[in-house]
Order: C-alpha cells, then structure tokens, then sequence
C-alpha cells in the first residue's frame, strides 16, 4: 500500500512538471522597449526621432553603453546615418508608401475609365453590329418612318410583267408599241437594276450610313423609272389618239362637202392676179 502511494505521488508529480513546460512553452511575454517602440513608430507615420536609448552622460562623458552600441560612437555607420540621416517614414504625407496608395488610387480611378471606355466602345461595337446585320434593317427608325413607305410600290412592282396592266400603262396599245419597237426591254433592264440595288440594300451586311444611300438611289431610281412609264403612257396616247384623228379626217369624204381645196401655190397666183392692176 504504502509503494502504490509513492508511486502515485512520482505520477503526479511528473504530470505537474510536464504542465509547467507546457505552460511555459505557450506562454508569450509581453516586451514594453520603449527603443522598439520608437522604432516601430519611425517605421510608419507617427513621428520621426526619440532615438532611444537616450545617452547618458558623467562629467561629459557619455556612459551609456546601449546608446554608444546603437547611435554612438561603436554603431554601425548605417545606424548614425539611420539617425542624421532625412525623415523616411514610408506613411508620412510625402512618404514612398503614401505615394504608392496615392498611385495606386490613380490606377484605380484610371482603370475605371478604361472600363467605362471599353464597356462604351463595346456597346457602340454591338450597336454598330446591329446597324451592319442585314437582320435588323426592319426595325431600323428610319426605314419604319420613311424608306418602307416611299419604297412600297417597287417592292409591290411585278419582277417580269407580262402585259400592259403590270407595266401600269393605261392604254394597251402603248405597250405593244413600245414592246415591238424594244422599249418594253429597255425598261426591263432598268426594272432589274432597281430590283437588284433593293434586294441588296435590305440583305448584304453594310454600314448604316451605305445602306440608307442605298435605299435613297434605289427611290430616286424609282421616280425616274416610273416618271418614263408615265411619259411613255402620255406621249403614246397622244401619239395613239392624233393618229386616229387622222385617219377619221381621210375616211371622211363628205366633211367638207364637195368644196375643193386649193393649194398653197395656187392661192398664191390668185392673189398675185387680183392685184396686179392695182399698184
């Protein structure tokens, strides 16, 4: 009984020595070195000086020996020319670190505008892309407003009209004239070039621009070629109508009676005659 109590106690003992390490190994103490304080506040922003530690001096003997060591005379050079040397806090106003925040804020606000450039040049490229796509053109402003409607009728025009109601004449026999006599041809090729620069205006991807200078040549061709079916209509009607006044005035015999007609020479020599004796 008593070798099991001892035993014990050698246990207990030895677990009480092992904690103490222990604690001692996690424990970390506090320093307060007023010189590495100091230090630590030359390393930022609060304030350059208070070198310590402070000399000490006996009858004008300086007999500090950590001041001698650190700032005096057995320093390193560097030490003394850490301490003569300019104010380098790198966090001071003018401060190498404040001047990289400062630049770094820069950057910032340039990379912002590049963004904001690049997400306009992106939008503009994407609106650009819309006005270049032929898959667009029918929601286009303008053609809705304008081109869709001065532009109807060619699109309405027959693409090979066969008699004188597609052409839009009003009479039959100018479109026989013009096609035995090869108008009907003529316009033809025109009616195709229109047809062509339309079709292409409203399929081929172009700039926005092209594709409405497209549309405004395609319309003034357009007044040009439906101004000529017009002139064609007036003119052969006319055409179509004297001619049908003369021959009703040579198939009309009793228009005048039985009254001859003299001719210009013979009215003349009658003239000549009933004069001659009076001047």
């Amino acid at each position: 009984m008593h070798t099991k109590t001892n035993f014990a106690f050698l246990i207990a003992l030895i677990a009480m020595i092992f904690s103490e390490n222990l604690k001692a190994q996690f424990t970390v103490k506090r320093l307060n070195d007023p010189s590495i304080v100091a230090q630590q506040k030359r390393m930022v922003f609060e304030g350059w000086g208070d070198w310590r530690p402070y000399p000490k001096y006996l009858l004008g003997i300086q007999t500090n020996f950590a001041y001698a060591t650190i700032w005096g005379i057995w320093a390193p050079s560097r030490n003394r020319d850490y301490k003569d040397g300019p104010d380098i806090r790198p966090l001071k106003p003018t401060g190498l670190e404040t001047q990289r925040f400062g630049e770094l804020e820069l950057q910032r606000k340039e990379t912002e505008r590049i963004k904001m450039e690049t997400d306009t040049i992106h939008k503009r490229s994407v609106q650009d892309f819309a006005h270049w796509t032929s898959a667009t053109v029918s929601a286009d402003p303008l053609w809705l407003l304008y081109y869709n409607r001065m532009l109807k009728p060619l699109r309405e025009f027959p693409d090979n009209p066969q008699n004188y109601l597609e052409w839009g004449f009003q009479k039959p026999e100018v479109y026989q004239t013009l096609l035995s006599t090869g108008g009907i041809s003529l316009l033809k090729e025109k009616l195709d070039l229109l047809k062509d620069k339309y079709n292409i205006s409203r399929t081929v991807d172009m700039p926005r621009g092209k594709r409405f200078l497209m549309y405004h040549e395609t319309l003034i061709g357009w007044r040009k070629f439906s101004s000529e079916i017009r002139s064609h209509d007036l003119k052969g009607g006319l055409y179509m109508d004297y001619h049908k006044i003369l021959q009703d005035l040579k198939n009309t015999t009793n228009l005048f009676g039985t009254k001859n007609f003299k001719t210009d020479k013979e009215i003349a020599q009658e003239v000549m005659n009933h004069y001659k004796h009076q001047f």
